[in-house]
């Protein structure tokens, strides 16, 4: 058959595939907080934002799409397919769907300096951890291997406890890099987390498979890639964001310029003065904690994604307390009427109802106003955290640094103000930003 037929007959077949594919859409909040599709279920998708590692063109002949997810065709040639964009720091969602002994994997920062997508990027291992053949006549690899699902493929293992669907099943996989910090989570659980950025990370590769791979795991920068190991793994709802330093989420409202507090209202007691406890340097909002009170938006937000960043004074690494209101109600006073979420070193997640506002939270976590949060994801003192607020119609959910610690529901859908509190310590806030919800 000539060329030219081939390649037509080629894009039929794709196209047939996916003509029942089942698409994918982001929520509303999702979006607000920068998400997007790069596989929404239907061809057009997959062969806009993949291509075959090296080439320009989707491999048909590996991959298949079809009722909304995108597999590999098991016993053709072993095509990896690669994002069209590049990432730096970013945040990956997908699910992913092995066969029974199926082996695949995610890799990212991936650049075409080497002949294999695994040359140059780390890997979020995808596998039937009890199905995989290791050799023998014997199956199954141990959850916390070092090869094993959700590993940095022979870097590190997974923590112990993971939970892993059987094959035939929908696993939920998630890789967070962000200011040189590396995060796997499987089925909603972290799995691991490593640095980037420093010595660890050269000893981790010089003790690796790759020690010899130059430029493996060192691009600050490059493509996803997914694996076709030869076997049939399907992917689907694949989403991501960007999470660099210039990176905006649509429609943000900075609320905090890095040069002054001039945009904010103020309470404090005491007739404190708003310049006394505020001040900005290098771009850092510091507040010194004293007199109680708060700084707060002029203007009313209902429904939002809002991002704050913060530390404890990286000097004294003194332990304070805080916290971010929100929906925040008049009159002015210590404390208004609002949901809080708190900043306390220790209890970064945890929820307080101010004023009695209406909301439920978790009862089994919850003693009066105070409902704590599921587990620690704070940094040291004196580093950075980054708290992702959504306020979203009766539910307010709390995320520290990438993880969610908090969920709320039928929380009144008050228009109201948002509030950083001053509480007794020193404590710094850099990026304050907010992206309303449509």
């Amino acid at each position: 058959m000539p060329v030219h037929r081939l390649v037509l007959a080629a894009s039929v077949a794709f196209a047939a595939a996916g003509a029942s594919a089942q698409t994918t859409t982001l929520t509303p909040a999702e979006t607000a907080a920068g998400w997007k599709l790069l596989f929404d279920g239907s061809p057009k998708s997959a062969s806009a934002n993949f291509h075959a590692f090296k080439k320009s063109e989707f491999p048909v002949k590996a991959w298949v799409v079809e009722n909304g997810v995108m597999r590999t065709v098991k016993g053709a040639d072993s095509v990896d397919v690669v994002s069209a964009e590049q990432f730096g720091d970013f945040e990956l969602a997908l699910e992913y769907r092995c066969t029974p002994g199926a082996n695949s994997g995610i890799m990212y920062r991936v650049t075409d300096k080497h002949g294999a997508t695994y040359q140059t990027g780390p890997e979020f291992q995808v596998l039937d951890d009890p199905g995989v053949d290791v050799g023998g006549g014997k199956k199954g690899i141990g959850t916390d291997d070092p090869h094993s699902a959700g590993a940095l493929y022979d870097l590190a293992k997974p923590a112990a406890g993971k939970t892993i669907k059987p094959a035939g099943e929908w696993n939920q996989a998630r890789i967070r890099i962000k200011d040189g910090l590396l995060q796997h989570f499987l089925n909603g659980t972290k799995v691991v987390e490593c640095r980037m950025d420093d010595d660890s990370w050269k000893q981790k590769i010089a003790g690796s498979k790759f020690k010899d791979t130059d430029g493996f795991g060192l691009q600050p920068r490059g493509m996803i890639a997914l694996q076709h190991h030869g076997d049939e793994v399907a992917y689907r709802n694949i989403k991501v964001r960007d999470l660099g330093r210039d990176a905006k989420m649509p429609g943000q409202v900075d609320l905090f310029n890095g040069k002054d507090v001039a945009d904010w209202g103020f309470f404090l007691n005491d007739n404190g003065k708003k310049d006394d406890v505020w001040s900005v340097a290098d771009g850092v909002m510091v507040c010194k904690g004293s007199p109680a009170g708060y700084i707060r938006t002029n203007e009313n937000y209902t429904n939002f994604v809002l991002k704050v960043e913060w530390r404890w004074s990286p000097v004294t690494r003194k332990a304070g307390n805080s916290g971010v209101l929100v929906r925040v109600q008049e009159p002015d006073k210590v404390w208004p009427k609002s949901v809080e979420a708190q900043l306390q070193s220790g209890s970064a997640g945890d929820f307080w109802n101010i004023g009695d506002f209406p909301m439920k939270a978790e009862p089994s976590r919850t003693n009066g106003r105070n409902t704590k949060h599921t587990h620690a994801a704070e940094r040291p003192l004196g580093e950075w955290n980054e708290y992702e607020i959504i306020v979203n119609g009766g539910d307010v959910v709390l995320n520290v640094n990438g993880e969610e610690l908090n969920r709320a529901r039928d929380v009144a859908a008050l228009s109201g103000k948002v509030a950083l509190q001053s509480e007794g310590t020193e404590i710094h806030f850099r990026k304050v930003a907010l992206s309303p919800i449509k």
